[in-house]
């Protein structure tokens, strides 16, 4: 997925301030989703982050298009283990691996599941790619 930065994603001296990588991210996650016309989320069900590990090689600055790359590395019955890079140009200058668990909320307390069928065949048919 391609990411233009603009004015809003930087800070004073025009460098993409850090917190937006992980924007990136969410959002490139989400794109499996909608591309297929599909949610990420339900009114009970949906993906939340359990774990992160993140690293900053290279800023990306006003104006610079990225690329984020997600690679599936190990899917469980419900969770998912991802590396998220993003590069600018062929350079990469982020990489994140990160625990995503399924979770239910029944009146409001979240509960580990199961990944449903649906979602389970999408992350499968990434996993080919």
């Amino acid at each position: 997925m391609k990411i233009r930065i603009y004015y809003e994603d930087t800070d004073c001296g025009g460098i993409v301030y850090h917190a937006n990588y992980l924007k990136y991210c969410e959002r490139a996650r989400s794109e499996w989703f909608f591309a297929l016309g599909l949610s990420p989320q339900t009114d009970n069900l949906g993906f939340v982050v359990k774990s992160m590990q993140i690293e900053f090689l290279h800023p990306a600055k006003l104006g610079d298009l990225l690329e984020v790359k997600t690679k599936i590395l190990e899917l469980k019955s419900a969770s998912i283990l991802l590396e998220q890079e993003i590069f600018l140009q062929e350079k990469k200058i982020f990489c994140a691996t990160i625990l995503l668990v399924c979770i239910t909320q029944n009146k409001g307390i979240p509960k580990i599941t199961k990944i449903p069928p649906f979602a389970n065949e999408i992350f499968k048919n990434l996993q080919k790619d």
